[in-house]
């Protein structure tokens, strides 16, 4: 009786409801909005470390107008955007302003940060991590994941760094290679080195996605097209240390068989690529990578030691 009771409840609470809703008018638009709001903590800790010195509006909470309505997406977390905030301060804009000057990160970086919660999920079975628009704006997606990635809980702990680089941070360097290339062009000398190879959508189906070292290309993202290739040769270079790389050109060291028509190993096929953009960013912005990747590594190393403060929202 006590079972029939229990599971009559729920539906009778239902009727209720579905009733009820019969005289109410649904909308389309999402109720979560930043119209108006009193300024917390963090607001006032942004006002100082990103509008002030930078002229950029970190936005953390949920907007739909500045979200992508081709994708489910959900507020991000204030305790992680908080964290994401001090993270992107520490490892990349303050990164630019050793290595380039803080003219430099104030005229290039975007404009705005969006954080969402989720990440935006794609029918081919991968999703995305951030996107760059207009040169303005970087929406950065799964923020409500962040604490999974410092705490360990996604591989040991020996693997903080390299998650957190996959995650977020060689998206951040990604999408602002972007905004760079929107602002001035890169050589159409890179896309001719493996012009015939980008297979668009297909990057993460056999055989690509396990072949994509040997075809020319340093990650399988890569692979989609010449401006996604160069933001991955940038991305990937400046945030993994020379061991790293050193490993992937000795995978890349050998032929794709399948392809009959390809006549250099993938490796001489990647440091062709990674000259000419060594020579980008060296003669059009004036930024050396090897320095820039010794800044990023020493600064993502005391950052996963615990010497930077990611909770403190103390202003002068």
């Amino acid at each position: 009786m006590k079972k029939n009771i229990l599971f009559v409840l729920p539906l009778m609470l239902m009727g209720f409801v579905l009733t009820s809703c019969e005289t109410d008018e649904i909308k389309s638009e999402s109720v979560i909005t930043a119209d108006s709001y009193v300024k917390n903590n963090f607001d006032k800790w942004l006002e100082v470390n990103y509008v002030n010195p930078y002229n950029i509006d970190f936005k953390y909470r949920y907007e739909e107008i500045e979200s992508d309505y081709n994708y489910y997406t959900v507020p991000a977390n204030m305790d992680n955007a908080i964290v994401m905030a001090h993270i992107l301060k520490y490892l990349c804009m303050e990164t630019y302003d050793e290595v380039a000057g803080i003219e430099f990160t104030r005229a290039n970086f975007p404009k705005m940060f969006y954080l969402i919660g989720e990440w935006e999920y794609l029918n081919n079975g991968s999703y995305i991590l951030g996107t760059a628009e207009g040169g303005k704006k970087i929406l950065l997606a799964g923020i409500n994941y962040l604490d999974y990635v410092l705490g360990g809980k996604w591989g040991e702990k020996e693997n903080v760094a390299e998650n957190l680089n996959h995650y977020y941070i060689k998206t951040i360097h990604h999408e602002f290679t972007h905004i760079l290339n929107q602002t001035r062009d890169y050589p159409t000398s890179f896309q001719e080195v493996t012009g015939a190879s980008y297979v668009n959508d297909s990057q993460f189906s056999e055989p690509y996605s396990s072949a994509y070292l040997k075809r020319g290309f340093i990650s399988a993202y890569a692979q989609t097209e010449p401006k996604e290739d160069f933001a991955e040769m940038v991305a990937e270079y400046v945030t993994h240390t020379p061991a790293w790389w050193e490993a992937k050109m000795q995978a890349a060291d050998t032929m794709w068989e399948e392809d009959l028509d390809q006549t250099l190993t993938g490796r001489v096929l990647i440091e062709q690529k990674l000259d000419i953009v060594r020579a980008y960013m060296s003669e059009t912005w004036n930024i050396d990578m090897d320095q820039l990747r010794d800044c990023i590594l020493r600064r993502q190393s005391n950052l996963t030691a615990g010497l930077v403060e990611l909770y403190d929202l103390t202003v002068e």
